[in-house]
């Protein structure tokens, strides 16, 4: 079995670039199209823009202040955490937790995706 998660999101363009230039995902050069996966090793995201889903879709957020990806930790496993965390920073991007070893013996740290998506990005001490 494999996990391939499908994000809603405002702008597959937008949401195309922090993945493939911030996290380094493999993504079409095309993003004109209504869903993208991007790919990096096992890792499946599709994206889809959150305005072609039909109004009744369970998972459509209104414009009433719904927040995006409520309830949802995204936890990517990485070889060298410290490698990306890093290549995050050079690029700018804002570090919602910093990088510190938990108790449970993990090192990580967390960001925000373009559309609210929670990422922890997580490696062995």
């Amino acid at each position: 079995m494999k996990l391939r998660l499908e994000l809603f999101v405002e702008s597959i363009e937008k949401s195309v670039e922090f993945y493939r230039n911030v996290l380094e995902f493999n993504a079409p050069k095309d993003t004109k199209a209504n869903y993208i996966p991007v790919i990096k090793g096992d890792v499946v995201l599709g994206l889809g823009e959150m305005k072609n889903l039909p109004d009744f879709h369970p998972l459509k957020v209104s414009r009433n202040g719904q927040q995006v990806g409520l309830g949802v930790e995204i936890v990517l496993k990485v070889e060298d955490v410290y490698d990306v965390y890093n290549k995050v920073v050079g690029k700018g991007y804002p570090i919602q937790t910093d990088l510190a070893e938990r108790p449970w013996g993990m090192i990580d740290f967390r960001i925000i995706d373009p559309d609210g998506y929670y990422l922890r990005i997580t490696s062995s001490n």
